[in-house]
Order: C-alpha cells, then structure tokens, then sequence
C-alpha cells in the first residue's frame, strides 16, 4: 500500500473519530440530526467542487447512478444501526458492525472487483478486524457488570451489527467501483449522496410523524445541537472524502480495515479523557491494530 493512500486513510481516521466524539450524546436525535448534517455536509463542502476537480468527466447518467445508488445505502446504514442502537448494547452493535463491515468488504473487493492481497496484507486485515471487534468487547463486559437485564436468545444488537455491517461492506465497494468506474471526483461525489440524502431523510421524517412535530424537531434539534451539527457537517464529509480518494489509488480490501482505527482512536479516549474501565485492554486491542495496519503498509 502506497504511503499517500496510508495517509490518506490514516487522517480520515482521525476526522471520523473527531466527529464521533464531537457529536456523542447526541445519538437520540435520530433523523432530524442526520437530516440537518445531510444539509449542512451539502452546503460547506458543495464550495470546493470547484476547486477539487469539478464534475469530473463523468456523464451525467453515471453520476447520478454512483451517487443515487450510494445515498441509498448510506440512509440504510444509518437506519440500520440506529436500530441497532435503540433494541440493543451500543457496544455491540458497533463493534460487531465495524468488525463485520471491513470484512465482508475485503471478500467482496476480492471476488467482485478482482482485487488481490499478498499474504501478509491477509494477516494485517485480520488482526485489524480482530482488534477492532476487541475493543467492542471491552465495553462489551464493562456492561454486563453493570447490572443491565439480559434478554435470553440472540442478541439483537448482533443481528443489526450484522446487517450494518453488510450495508458498510456494500456503500463501500459501490462507491469503489462508481469512482474508479465513472471517475467522479470524491468531493464532488459526496456532495451529490448528501444532497440526494436530504429528500430521503425527509420523508423518513414526515412517514414517521406528522409533518407539523416533523418540522418542529428540526428546529429543536437544531438549536439543541448547532455546534455540533457544524463540526459533523465539515468532518463527516473529510473524512469520507479521504476515504474516496484512498480507494482511487489503492485496494478498497486494504483501505476498508484501516479506516477502522477510527474505532481504537475513540475507545482510547474513552479509557484515558473520560475514564472509561478497562484501559490496558483497551491499549492492548489498540497495539493489535496498529501492528495490523504496520503489516498492511509493509
């Protein structure tokens, strides 16, 4: 793996990260929240097409095949695992979609796009979807100790992590071959999914209530949240862009694990800013995917 296409994924990690931290707690909002960075993402990013290779030379049925295709598996992922969320531990749900996402995407990447790993790129992915999913059962124990009811069966918060997991694999090699295939700039192809974006969540918002309390949330949600909407409307969109354009000049199998560190890097501020238990675990599951992604880069 190039040394650009590390970086590049590295610092999407980083902005990923930041945002999540950023916008913890505000996870309730549901669709209004989403619906507000769709808008915002749209309106601070759509500036730079300009200056970041415009439209592209993609025609124009292409382009709204890649972005249309794309705004609708990005609205099911995050329906996915908001539901994830809300019927199960957020741990869980989490680790196993994060876990699942990279690497449905790294055998998707192999058999659909023909993509080919060397053996010691196979061990990194793994030990970075390992570490990953370690880190999800970290706060995973930290739960159950605290009392929390246990229903009997599967646990739902699996069962979505599972389908968000299938969602991430499938926006992520969607995108993969829109971009190589079209050769849509990615600034301007993540302005065209969040625009596309908006009049899904919308009627999400109006199917789920009437259109006078949908509305109103929104306002709510707003003057709730506003500086946290700004932040994820401008770090939400870099650090998929980044991701874009890693996926333009290396393998997707490659790059879908390492965009995961994001996982590490939040659970680390957890254990050291916010106190969270477990922190040799936590640094244990964080030095297991560094020494994958060091393979990877070999």
């Amino acid at each position: 793996m190039s040394v650009l296409a590390l970086v590049l994924v590295l610092a999407a990690a980083v902005a990923h990260a930041a945002w999540n931290i950023i916008a913890h707690g505000t996870s309730r909002s549901g669709v209004p929240f989403l619906w507000w960075g769709a808008l915002l993402s749209t309106v601070m990013w759509a500036v730079a097409i300009p200056f970041t290779g415009g439209w592209g030379p993609a025609s124009l049925s292409g382009f709204c095949a890649g972005v249309g295709t794309s705004a609708v598996l990005h609205v099911a992922y995050m329906l996915v695992l908001q539901r994830g969320y809300a019927v199960g531990d957020l741990s869980t749900a989490y680790a196993t979609a994060r876990g699942t996402g990279p690497l449905l995407t790294v055998v998707v990447a192999v058999v659909v796009l023909g993509e080919r790993l060397s053996a010691v790129a196979v061990v990194g992915v793994l030990a970075v979807i390992v570490g990953v999913v370690a880190v999800g059962f970290v706060d995973r124990e930290r739960e159950r100790g605290s009392g929390t009811r246990r229903r009997p069966g599967l646990d739902p918060a699996v069962v979505f992590g599972l389908l968000t997991g299938v969602a991430i694999a499938a926006y992520t090699v969607w995108d993969a071959f829109a971009l190589r295939t079209w050769e849509v700039p990615p600034v301007a192809y993540m302005v065209g999914c969040t625009a596309l974006e908006l009049p899904l969540l919308t009627l999400l918002m109006v199917a789920r209530r009437a259109r006078r309390d949908a509305f109103g949330s929104l306002g709510a949600v707003w003057r709730m949240h506003w500086r946290r909407l700004v932040a994820f409307g401008f770090l939400s969109p870099l650090s998929y862009i980044l991701v874009l354009t890693a996926i333009t000049i290396a393998p997707v199998a490659l790059v879908a694990p390492i965009r995961e560190v994001s996982v590490v890097l939040v659970s680390l501020f957890g254990a050291w800013v916010l106190r969270e238990a477990h922190p040799g675990r936590r640094v244990a599951a964080s030095v297991l995917v560094a020494a994958g992604v060091l393979l990877i880069a070999m």
